[in-house]
């Protein structure tokens, strides 16, 4: 690397950084949280005796897991404005990868649930629970168990796949390093740079998880 290189280098790792903090973080978390959501009742749904929402969510899934995550994106940043609805970057990348991130993980959780042996449902109809408090109190307990580890996998994929989010020009860490790029003339300096970022994120987050599932066997081997 020459002189000229390092000072690229160090002089875009606080915009870059702060891009991750600011935009790829928070993006990252909160379509998570309200993925996972989604997916609980998009998992209950297909596991429901209403043919109606069975089938609503069978189509809800099949579309999203069917078509790639980029083609959403357009679609919601610059396809709904044809139609009269128009919405910020953000909120978009938002809705976009909240639908990704529920068709998924609701396939985790419905298998998750499935799991579960038909005893326990019975050990709970014997105790005189409902069919809501057996799900509550017994079955999802031991379905999150079995669902973390998919769970935490979806969550590291999902940070790197925010930087999708830069084709509709969300400025986070890869948008950052497109437009660092636009003026330095540097591409392999920036997006190696930006690699790295998203290789210690997903590091982080990787070793986070090993230790929530650690924690969570011995919590359960009490």
């Amino acid at each position: 690397m020459s002189e000229r290189h390092l000072e690229i280098f160090f002089d875009s790792l606080l915009p870059l950084l702060k891009a991750g903090v600011a935009f790829t973080i928070p993006l990252a978390i909160i379509s998570f949280v309200l993925g996972i959501t989604l997916a609980l009742f998009t998992a209950l749904a297909r596991l429901s005796n209403l043919k109606p929402l069975v089938k609503l969510a069978q189509f809800y899934v099949w579309v999203i897991r069917g078509t790639p995550l980029l083609v959403q994106l357009f679609i919601i940043f610059y396809g709904l404005p044809r139609v009269g609805v128009t919405l910020d970057a953000f909120p978009s990348a938002v809705i976009g990868f909240t639908l990704s991130v529920g068709a998924y993980a609701s396939e985790t959780i419905r298998a998750a649930i499935l799991s579960i042996s038909k005893g326990q449902w019975e050990a709970a109809y014997s105790l005189g629970m409902t069919r809501g408090q057996a799900l509550r109190r017994t079955i999802l307990p031991q379905a999150t168990r079995v669902a973390i580890p998919s769970l935490s996998n979806s969550f590291i994929s999902l940070v790197k796949d925010t930087s999708l989010a830069a084709t509709i020009t969300v400025t986070e860490v890869f948008q950052t390093a497109q437009q660092i790029t636009a003026v330095t003339y540097e591409p392999m300096i920036l997006y190696v740079e930006a690699a790295l970022i998203y290789l210690i994120m997903s590091s982080v987050l990787s070793y986070a998880q090993s230790r929530l599932e650690k924690y969570n066997d011995r919590y359960h081997a009490r």
